[in-house]
Formats: C-alpha cells, sequence, structure tokens
C-alpha cells in the first residue's frame, strides 16, 4: 500500500491565479510594509499617549494595540496553527 496526497490537500495555485495571487502579494506587501509599520508604531503612540491622559478608554486602546499585534503576527500565529494540526 502506497499512500499518496489527497486532491484536496494539493497547495498548488489552480490556472488562471496568476492575477489573482499577484494582486494578494501587492497587498500584503502594502498592509506589512514599511509604511503600515510606521504608521502602526505612530497609531500606537497615539493611542497610548491618550490613554495615559485619560482621553481614551483602555478598552478600545487595548483593541488598537492588539489588532496591531494580530495584523504583524499572523504569518507567525497562522504558522503555529499549521504545526499544530499537523503534529496531531
Amino acid at each position: 500500500m502506497v499512500s499518496s496526497p489527497a486532491y484536496a490537500q494539493s497547495y498548488g495555485d489552480p490556472e488562471g491565479s496568476g492575477v489573482i495571487v499577484g494582486a494578494v502579494n501587492w497587498l500584503q506587501g502594502t498592509l506589512l510594509g514599511t509604511v503600515a509599520t510606521t504608521v502602526a508604531v505612530i497609531a500606537i503612540a497615539a493611542v497610548g499617549f491618550m490613554m495615559l491622559t485619560g482621553r481614551l478608554n483602555w478598552r478600545h486602546g487595548a483593541v488598537v494595540i492588539l489588532g496591531c499585534f494580530i495584523l504583524f503576527g499572523a504569518a507567525s500565529i497562522v504558522a503555529g496553527i499549521r504545526s499544530a494540526a499537523t503534529s496531531l
């Protein structure tokens, strides 16, 4: 008995998806590039300052900061989930 991967487990891109893959890669580069990192740092600094001066609720500030961590840590989060799923 020889095992082979199921067709649903194929990780290749389907035919004709080159344009879509290129657009998604451009979007990922834009969202995780240096401009986005700079904007996120400024946003966290501004939110932190507003939280310290009492002009922003701590819960709303924590949501902004947590969102930035999830956005920039998404690749690590997905890698951890995939490794946990394959080890089962």
